[in-house]
Formats: C-alpha cells, structure tokens, sequence
C-alpha cells in the first residue's frame, strides 16, 4: 500500500483531516470540534469500504496525534475508533489524551 497523503482544514469550531490514495478518488475523514484552544474532541473517523484493511484509519489518528503534541494540546477521544486506537496506544498516549 502507498501512504496516504493527509490533508488538514479547519475553522474556527471544527476541523477535518482527510486522507488520499494514489489511484482512487475514495478517502478517509477524522474530524475534530475545538472544545478550547488546548483540546480537541475527535468525533469522527471514517473509511470507505474501498480503502479498508490499508492502515488509513490508523495514519489518521497518528496524524491528529501528532498535531496535537505539536500544539500543546489535550484529545478528548469521542469517536470509537479513535478511542479503541487511543486504549490499545494507552501508555504512548498519556501525555495527549484526555480521558
């Protein structure tokens, strides 16, 4: 599989990572409401059934992770694979999620 190549948007309340393969029009979406300008709630994480078993769900999370590290923030992690990615990550995590 190639990387996925992520992308980030956002507004004052919301923001939105979306992900793309080389080869197909599908991707992948984490979303994420800015509860204040140290935490972000991931709400969303969607993969189409095309680009399922590829990790891309995987490389969102680690891209929203990492940003988050970069800004100094906490994640709330609201959507359920997000936060079964963040429980298995659980010792990694401790610095970036906020349970």
């Amino acid at each position: 599989m190639t990387d996925p190549v992520i992308t980030y948007t956002e507004t004052d309340t919301k923001g939105r990572y979306v992900a793309r393969v080389a080869g197909t029009s599908a991707e992948g979406e984490l979303t994420l409401s800015k509860a204040s300008p140290r935490t972000v709630i991931v709400d969303h994480t969607g993969v189409p059934d095309t680009l399922r078993a590829q990790g891309i769900a995987a490389a969102l999370a680690r891209r929203v992770i990492e940003d988050a590290r970069d800004r100094g923030q906490k994640i709330v992690p609201l959507c359920p694979f997000f936060r079964a990615y963040a429980e298995r990550h659980r010792d990694d995590l401790a610095d970036v999620i906020q349970w």
